[in-house]
């Protein structure tokens, strides 16, 4: 099981670590090529399309299914509901009354601040981390500051008391940036090494070794969508496996649960330009995989499951 501060007897049925990969705008859409690049066929990871049987297993001996994410309210889900519904479990489109795109609220900021899984790791004494790197000038200004422009991860790292890694992280091997690869920062003049996706996997699969909870996100998916353009877009799904297949390798599956989910749907749908009702892609592997997988119905048993995995202390 996770281990804690304090001393405990292991349980082998549980994992030492659970890594968290979102993927922001990452649906399970029709099976039609014209529209859909998840149906790409030389996908490895994220070739799931409606009319498939779900759950469906995947190798590395893992799980594919798909996860309700209209969270029982009208209109077309959004970021800012939907990652707080993910990462703490509370409903916050019907808290809202509505979807709400972007970046949270003050209500929402106050529920992040109450019920993150972030929070509810620390509390309970064990390690997390938001694996993503931040560039200047995030570190010119005292993040509560700020809060309203930040992400709601940003929101839910900041108010579980943990650092935020920085470039020198980056360049250390302790952390990846955003785009995966770098060339943004490169283009804004940050001197950074070049990462491939195999790079980027290992240093994610790598790091989640040190901690009991860790998250990495990745939101170009959510741009490629919005884009509409076929190439870009399976461009990002093709870096996505190769990213993915790396930190597979760099894990321990015998005690590690890699966990794979979106917000909502988007790229799986280029017919127009907004996000989908589709169901949340979501990829289960390693150890807890066929613990959590009856409980997950909608992004919003997620951390419900994450918490029934870890032992009260």
């Amino acid at each position: 099981m996770i281990p804690a501060k304090t001393t405990s007897t292991p349980n082998r049925n549980l994992p030492e670590h659970i890594l968290l990969v979102f993927i922001d705008g990452l649906g399970i859409g029709e099976n039609d090529p014209a529209i859909n690049p998840c149906t790409e066929p030389s996908l490895r990871f994220f070739r799931h399309f409606a009319g498939q049987a779900f759950p469906k297993k995947i190798d590395p001996d893992g799980f594919a299914l798909g996860l309700d994410a209209t969270l029982r309210v009208k209109g077309l889900p959004q970021s800012a509901t939907g990652q707080t519904a993910l990462l703490t479990g509370v409903n916050a489109s019907e808290l809202l009354g509505r979807h709400l795109n972007g970046l949270p609220n003050q209500r929402l900021r106050e529920v992040i601040a109450e019920h993150s899984v972030f929070k509810r790791f620390t509390q309970a004494g064990y390690r997390a981390a938001f694996l993503n790197a931040f560039r200047p000038p995030f570190f010119d200004y005292n993040p509560h500051d700020i809060i309203r422009h930040l992400s709601v991860s940003s929101v839910a790292n900041l108010y579980a008391g943990l650092p935020f890694f920085d470039l020198d992280d980056l360049r250390n091997g302790r952390s990846v940036y955003q785009d995966m690869t770098n060339h943004s920062l490169q283009d804004l003049g940050f001197e950074v090494p070049n990462f491939t996706p195999e790079k980027a996997g290992e240093i994610i699969g790598r790091q989640s070794q040190n901690y009991h909870f860790s998250m990495y996100e990745y939101f170009q998916t959510d741009f490629a969508g919005h884009s509409k353009d076929m190439d870009r877009a399976k461009g990002e799904l093709f870096k996505l496996d190769r990213f993915l297949a790396t930190v597979l390798d760099s894990v321990d599956l015998g005690s590690t649960l890699v966990i794979v989910t979106s917000d909502h749907g988007n790229i799986e749908d280029l017919s127009f330009k907004g996000h989908t009702r589709n169901p949340a892609m979501t990829l289960l592997f390693g150890q807890g995989r066929e613990k959590i997988l009856p409980a997950l119905i909608s992004i919003l048993d997620f951390t419900p499951a994450f918490l029934s995995l870890i032992q009260p202390i």
